[in-house]
């Protein structure tokens, strides 16, 4: 048994079924990135995953538990992250942090948490902050618990390259650390830095190699 399963998850929309039977089985301490066409359910998928939509048949665990049925384990398991970064521009880091219902110097010696820097930042406003600041604050507070598991939604979206480069030293470090990240990208930058690739295509996951030929991975995405 794998530490993250993902098995025949299915979803759809009025007469549309997005997800016909999503399935992936991998072991933790790993980025997994996930590819495909706009519109073909990488963000729904994501979103069931987090708990924020419901699916219409499947199933999901991680690290040996139920995470569709054990509301309380996904919340300690996994941190989401959507595409937009939902922070509010008059707060601070330290704001943002008190929001998790921990102390803030709880967090901030998380394991994972002090792999993003935030606590060289804690003061400044989020509307004086550069891009990776904000995503690297937003993820901090998605990890807030020591989450072992990463859904993160195209998080290098507007980010220049100095900022990208900041955010996937970050999750390599988490990787390493022990946590898993599942990733939805359009970035080659970040599609370089995965370990494992899957397109989602027509409803299901199909397993792409990564063998560094790019132009062959946008043919198999159909």
């Amino acid at each position: 048994m794998a530490d993250l399963e993902i098995v025949s998850v299915e979803k759809r929309y009025k007469n549309k079924k997005v997800l016909t039977g999503a399935t992936l089985r991998e072991n933790a301490g790993q980025c997994i990135g996930i590819l495909g066409k706009n519109g073909s359910g990488k963000s729904t998928l994501l979103q069931i995953l987090a708990g924020i939509l419901p699916r219409d048949g499947g199933s999901f665990s991680f690290m040996g538990k139920d995470m569709f049925s054990d509301g309380k384990a996904r919340a300690g398991a996994i941190g989401y992250v959507p595409q937009g970064t939902p922070l509010y521009e008059e707060l601070t880091a330290r704001d943002h942090l008190r929001l998790c219902g921990r102390p803030v110097g709880e967090i901030l010696s998380g394991r994972f948490v002090k792999l993003l820097g935030v606590g060289e930042y804690l003061d400044l406003r989020v509307s004086r902050m550069s891009g990776g600041m904000k995503k690297r604050l937003a993820i901090a507070m998605a990890l807030s618990g020591e989450q072992k598991l990463l859904l993160l939604d195209e998080p290098s979206l507007a980010l220049d390259l100095p900022c990208k480069a900041e955010l996937h030293r970050s999750l390599s470090d988490y990787a390493r650390e022990g946590g898993t990240v599942l990733l939805v990208t359009h970035d080659l930058q970040e599609i370089a830095a995965c370990d494992k690739l899957y397109i989602l295509r027509d409803g299901v996951l199909v397993s792409c190699p990564k063998d560094g030929d790019l132009s062959a991975i946008a043919e198999r995405m159909g």
